[in-house]
């Protein structure tokens, strides 16, 4: 007996964004099409038009559709891609009133705003109508239709097709006269037009991007797909090329002080082109500090290079932050000034932005002050040199600086960790994969890096800064950009709670939750071989850091105030914190009208951030299936990363590899989606897969482009009882025994 298909009404906002979208929508009898409303849908349908009508959402709805002469008190707008993210302003995106042209649209964000718009986007939006003035505060961010789509080219016997980035998007054919000068592998875009009688989507190439393949720039997909802009303006890298590299004369300075007798020493990871941070510690000599230490940390004075609404300035805060891909780095400023001016480089006088904290011993921070510098970097250590010289490894470069530098720094970090195991930050077990590519951009090999105390020992002390940094300026009564990361939301916690109880565990059921309550569990999963499941599980339950002038606490380091200082030549949000404290400090000045409205910075700089981490997933996505491409039905152990209605996502162990299970392909069985579970169970032979689930698979088929894999599970799962004792969904009547025979035959 076959399921009926449940039908549901469209929201809302879908029916806004349809009527937006759509031009060829003229009554209600197109609408209802538009979403295959029929039969005993159509009722609802109809009164649910009614009631927007009544609330002036849509026009007065009839046969025949129409809109009312001004905007209704919700539509959908559009953000030109010019616009300044300070001044945010859209037109509607459809417009039937009586004037000619769009009225021009500001957007009002207030301290409620949720949601974080930026240029270009298509947003849903409360309209407000004042003094023949419209006014709108953002509700939703739509997705963006791309009107022109992007893919690779691929030349073959029959002429050439379009091979599209997106997973979504089907191949199309591109007739000679429509390639545009395209070469093989080339990156394009291209515009869809239909033609013949069978209307067949042709695709023809409008603008050729690069060939991310000869390039060795597979990066170069993500950063257009994504729409990042990575080339710099002649007008900056001129203003870049004429700046003044900053000396030092001791007797004329009055605003900087001379810490060039300091042994700092960077370490950074040993491909590191810029150094933003360097450390430096010792005992403290006070009686009354016992055990304490003093830490110096000095950072890029970036601030002194890049004055507020330069060229340089506006293009630093348009991209926000570097971009990090494994065969290139798309920086936030020029090289000349981040790999060089502003770098912190081994024997080089630099500017810089300093703190001076003194600790207790057990990492307590007892004081600090910042101070305007000049200073010079000692070494450049990777973090592999500097565990090796604590553990008794020193090289040529770390054994001189051993006892005097090295040691009191890992001495500091041995008071600090008491401290960071007070205050129990979540501590999630997460190990990150790195791509080594070759000489050509080819992915070489795919390792998990070795977690050591000196990463540990910069990351202390640089959270100890940033906490530093936000204290002083709200000491100062001086508004700054948090780093937040709010608690985590209530129905996450239910989702959580469910499945950790499908796992026979249990979770806080207090409205105030801590880290220590995840800490608790994250223990306890570990000690009965559940880690990979927990670890996963408690990821998705946390929300999304961001930046904000509101602060509402750091959830994820458990800390109440913190503020991001320690990377300005990567991140605009600690240029903002340095240019405040610069203020603060009264060795530098901004004028009110060069500052930046927080709310928005915050908004468009979480963006920029977001933006990045997309880019950077999609990137290692797709060179990893260039790498897998090879790799057509060998056998992998893997992990389930995610469940969906229609399938598992599998992580692989060695590589990292993620992939896509259809659900349609585990077995003659039926599988149903047990979402509290996280799990597929089969109806009949009650077969169990849930996320965190070891599994071995098949590689069925790779799309480099896309970044796309697909598997096939020729593991079992685990058995528990069916579902249903009803056994003719349609199916074969088989056994536990018949299922896996059935499986391994496929195989």
């Amino acid at each position: 007996m076959s399921k009926k298909k449940k039908l549901n009404l469209p929201t809302k906002e879908q029916i806004l964004e349809v009527l937006a979208n759509d031009k060829t929508i003229k009554s209600r009898r197109d609408l209802g099409r538009a979403f295959g409303i029929k039969g005993e849908m159509r009722t609802p349908f109809k009164l649910l038009l009614r009631g927007m009508s009544k609330q002036g959402l849509i026009g007065k709805i009839s046969k025949n559709q129409s809109s009312s002469n001004i905007l209704p008190s919700v539509s959908v707008l559009e953000i030109p891609k010019q616009a300044n993210p300070e001044e945010l302003y859209a037109y509607p995106l459809q417009w039937r009133g009586q004037e000619a042209e769009k009225p021009k649209i500001f957007l009002n964000f207030s301290k409620n705003t949720r949601v974080s718009p930026a240029a270009g986007d298509r947003i849903l939006a409360k309209i407000k109508y004042e003094n023949g003035q419209y006014s709108a505060s953002p509700m939703k961010v739509l997705d963006k239709p791309r009107t022109n789509q992007i893919g690779i080219i691929s030349l073959d016997d029959n002429g050439a097709r379009l091979i599209p980035i997106d997973r979504k998007q089907k191949e199309m054919r591109i007739s000679a006269a429509d390639l545009n000068s395209a070469k093989n592998g080339d990156l394009v875009e291209v515009e869809v037009k239909i033609t013949g009688r069978m209307m067949i989507p042709m695709a023809k190439v409008t603008n050729v991007v690069g060939n991310p393949q000869s390039e060795g720039a597979i990066s170069l997909i993500a950063l257009h797909n994504l729409e990042i802009p990575y080339i710099f303006p002649n007008s900056v890298i001129k203003q870049a090329d004429e700046i003044i590299e900053i000396t030092f004369d001791k007797a004329k300075e009055k605003k900087r002080e001379d810490w060039l007798d300091i042994d700092f020493i960077t370490i950074d990871p040993i491909t590191a082109k810029d150094h933003d941070d360097a450390v430096f510690a010792k005992k403290d000599d006070d009686p009354n500090n016992n055990g304490g230490y003093l830490i110096y940390i000095a950072i890029a004075d970036v601030a002194a290079y890049i004055k507020p609404n330069s060229a340089l300035d506006k293009e630093a805060y348009l991209r926000g932050n570097s971009v990090y891909f494994p065969d290139k780095v798309v920086p936030m400023l020029p090289k000349r000034i981040s790999n060089n001016l502003c770098s912190l480089i081994e024997g080089k006088n630099r500017p810089s932005m300093a703190l001076k904290m003194q600790i207790d011993e057990n990492g307590n921070i007892i004081s600090h002050e910042f101070h305007r510098i000049m200073m010079r970097s000692r070494a450049k250590l990777s973090y592999q040199q500097a565990q090796n010289a604590i553990d008794g490894l020193s090289d040529e470069i770390t054994e001189p600086l051993l006892e005097s530098v090295i040691k009191p720094l890992y001495a500091a970090y041995d008071c600090m960790k008491k401290a960071r195991q007070k205050r129990a930050p979540l501590d999630l077990d997460l190990p990150e994969k790195k791509i080594v590519l070759d000489e050509n951009g080819i992915v070489k090999a795919v390792h998990t890096p070795e977690r050591l105390e000196a990463h540990r020992l910069i990351e202390e002390m640089m959270i100890a800064a940033n906490v530093c940094a936000a204290t002083s300026l709200e000491q100062n009564k001086t508004a700054l950009l948090y780093r937040v990361h709010d608690v985590p939301g209530r129905e996450k916690l239910i989702a959580l709670r469910e499945f950790l109880a499908s796992l026979k565990m249990s979770f806080s059921k207090s409205d105030s939750i801590s880290p220590k309550d995840f800490n608790r569990t994250l223990k306890l999963a570990k000690k009965n071989n559940k880690s990979e499941q927990v670890n996963e599980m408690v990821l998705r339950s946390q929300a999304q850091a961001e930046y904000s002038p509101i602060n509402y606490g750091h959830f994820g380091l458990n800390l109440d105030r913190y503020a991001h200082f320690t990377s300005p030549i990567r991140r605009y949000s600690d240029l903002i914190v340095h240019r405040a404290l610069i203020s603060v400090l009264k060795t530098g000045s901004v004028k009110q009208g060069e500052q930046h409205d927080l709310v928005i910075a915050g908004q468009h700089l979480s963006n920029t951030e977001r933006r990045a981490m997309a880019a950077e997933r999609e990137t290692n996505d797709r060179l990893i299936a260039q790498f897998m491409s090879e790799k057509i039905n060998s056998h992998f152990m893997g992990r389930i990363a995610g469940i969906v209605k229609s399938g598992l996502f599998v992580r692989l162990v060695d590589s990292g590899a993620d992939g896509f299970v259809p659900a349609s392909t585990l077995g003659s069985d039926y599988f149903r989606y047990i979402e509290d579970e996280q799990a597929m169970i089969g109806e009949r032979t009650g077969e169990k897969f849930q996320l965190g689930d070891n599994v071995e698979v098949k590689l069925l088929e790779v799309a480099p482009m896309a970044g796309a894999l697909r598997f096939e599970i020729i593991s079992d799962g685990e058995f528990v009882a069916p579902l249903s004792k009803n056994r003719s969904r349609g199916r074969n009547n088989n056994s536990k025994r018949n299922h896996q025979r059935s499986r391994r035959k496929h195989t």
